[in-house]
């Protein structure tokens, strides 16, 4: 299908998508397929992209964009312009599942959809107004006027029943817009792809795992999805990686190894020290509450229950001595559970290139975004993605260490905020929900106006806030989080996360409730991000908009 023709790739900013976008890349590259590849962060450089190309392409790739929108009104192409949807945005547009000639859709089998019935949303328009002619085949007057009522009462009966259908299906498609969540990784859908071809690469397998992975740092997935679809994955990686008895020997400079473990959740701890890591993991630092003198006690208790010294724990984990470091995870895990921390141990997998480098997988997850999110600015916009682009390749290692430095800033960032919101009381119930807002002129609140950035700091401080919260009430609640924009434009950016609760299914219903609010108070918002949760909107309008909210919510 697409050996002769040019392809236009549009690739959305996260981490997912630009694993996806590798697969494919790899998989374009064994079959001489020409492609050009257009970054995209929103609906606005989509709709940019594709009218700047419409006529030197007919074949589009969309990774993690496009899918929960009714593309064909919004971009409006030409009959012979064709749609390739890899997107785990849920839920996807009606118009999009059931448009089988210009848009497909590529999903795993088993995902389950829940789509309405086609017959509950579609129906042909039948002619309403069927021809009453009042036929003259001179029958008697009462005949005529009999019919005539019959019509009447047919005509009436068919509006009512209109009207009936569309009611049930304003409902049905109400009930299932209501909530944003997310599906299978659009990278494990490229592997899926890439291994159905027998073209699957051990490089590829990898970016699968990282695209999986970065939906469970970002909490997209529940608990439950993660485990199965790590256990997909497992069996690939056994099918991949199994090697001779000889291990020793069979290690070459240059080969790549990927192996399954359970690992500590402790963010990049294997290229920081384990004492940054502690402080800087929100699992870790909303179970010790490390934002107060107490916690800071607590951690102190901890690190001595494992029998650690502090020298050894503050310097950096490579030069940790080594008889420490061999059952350094049991210690851990031992002493976490006796400090209610029981969910430390998290199954995951590594990689070794050669000798030497080992990564985890959400070593490479933070790497990447922090590139992406990079806010010291050289050249163009591009720039940032083709640099996380190019950090999950094998050789270039020194781009994938700048992003581990910058993923630590960010980390740091991310605690001292949630530190000063927790101390300072900046988190506050509105009612049906929590909200905090970053005043311009916090530090570091000028990476917080990049929405991956923002979203993990939200979910940071909501984790924290529950565990520091007394009142049982906000502890089931979701969160709203501002911070500034654009200061010259007066812009905020504003992002809803659902309640962290155990059982969370992970679904956000803020999308909806933010285009309702923002219809009902003539609100200045732009919705260009493709999750729906995250919203750009004027300084001016917050308190009317977050009113709406209250009580739309309530």
């Amino acid at each position: 299908l697409l050996f002769l023709q040019r392809v236009l790739l549009l690739v959305a900013s996260d981490v997912d998508a630009l694993c996806a976008c590798k697969i494919l890349q790899a998989l374009f590259q064994c079959d001489h397929v020409q492609y050009t590849l257009v970054p995209v962060s929103g609906w606005q450089e989509l709709e940019t992209a594709f009218l700047e190309h419409k006529d030197q392409f007919k074949y589009f790739v969309l990774i993690n964009c496009g899918a929960n929108v009714d593309l064909l009104e919004i971009l409006q192409p030409e009959e012979d312009t064709f749609f390739f949807v890899c997107d785990s945005h849920r839920p996807i547009n009606v118009v999009n599942v059931y448009n089988d000639t210009q848009i497909k859709l590529l999903v795993k089998q088993d995902d389950d959809l829940d789509v309405p019935a086609y017959d509950d949303i579609f129906r042909d328009e039948e002619d309403e107004e069927e021809d009453s002619e009042n036929e003259s085949d001179g029958s008697e007057p009462s005949e005529k006027r009999r019919r005539f009522e019959e019509d009447v009462i047919e005509r009436t009966m068919k509006r009512r029943q209109r009207r009936e259908w569309e009611a049930r299906r304003r409902e049905i498609l109400f009930d299932y817009e209501q909530y944003e969540y997310h599906g299978t990784s659009s990278a494990m859908v490229m592997f899926d792809l890439a291994w159905i071809m027998s073209k699957d690469l051990n490089d590829m397998l990898w970016w699968a795992i990282v695209g999986l992975t970065d939906q469970w740092v970002q909490d997209k997935i529940t608990q439950m999805k993660y485990v199965t679809d790590i256990g997909i994955l497992q069996r690939h990686v056994s099918r991949h990686n199994h090697r001779n008895e000889d291990e020793e020997n069979s290690l070459s400079i240059d080969c790549m190894r990927i192996a399954f473990e359970y690992d500590l959740r402790l963010a990049l701890y294997q290229h920081w020290s384990l004492y940054e890591s502690l402080c800087n993991t929100s699992y870790t630092s909303a179970s010790l509450k490390l934002w107060s003198v107490q916690g800071q006690k607590r951690l102190q208790e901890f690190l001595a229950d494992m029998g650690l010294p502090l020298k050894q724990v503050k310097q950096k984990f490579n030069s940790m001595d080594m008889s420490l470091k061999e059952n350094l995870r049991e210690m851990i895990e031992e002493s976490a559970n006796k400090f209610g921390m029981k969910d430390l141990r998290v199954q995951t997998f590594s990689i070794h290139f050669g000798f030497k480098n080992k990564f985890s997988a959400s070593d490479i997850v933070y790497a990447t975004a922090s590139l992406m999110e990079n806010i010291e600015k050289e050249g163009p916009e591009t720039t940032n993605f083709i640099k996380a682009l190019d950090s999950l390749s094998r050789g270039n290692l020194d781009k994938l260490h700048q992003g581990l430095d910058l993923a630590k800033k960010q980390l740091r960032a991310i605690h001292q905020t949630v530190a000063s919101c927790i101390c300072t009381n900046l988190v506050i119930s509105q009612g049906p929900f929590l909200y905090c807002a970053l005043m311009e002129g916090t530090p570091d609140v000028k990476l917080f106006s990049k929405p991956v950035s923002l979203c993990l700091l939200s979910k940071y401080l909501l984790k924290s806030f529950v565990c520091s919260t007394r009142s049982k009430r906000c502890k089931l609640l979701p969160l709203i989080m501002a911070a500034p924009m654009d200061v010259e434009q007066g812009t905020v950016i504003m992002v809803g996360i659902p309640p962290e609760t155990e059982s969370s299914d992970k679904k956000n219903f803020f999308g909806r409730a933010f285009e309702k609010a923002a219809d009902s108070t003539n609100s200045r918002t732009l919705h260009n991000h493709f999750d729906m949760s995250i919203i750009e909107l004027k300084t001016e309008d917050r308190s009317k908009f977050l009113d709406a909210l209250v009580s739309l919510l309530s």
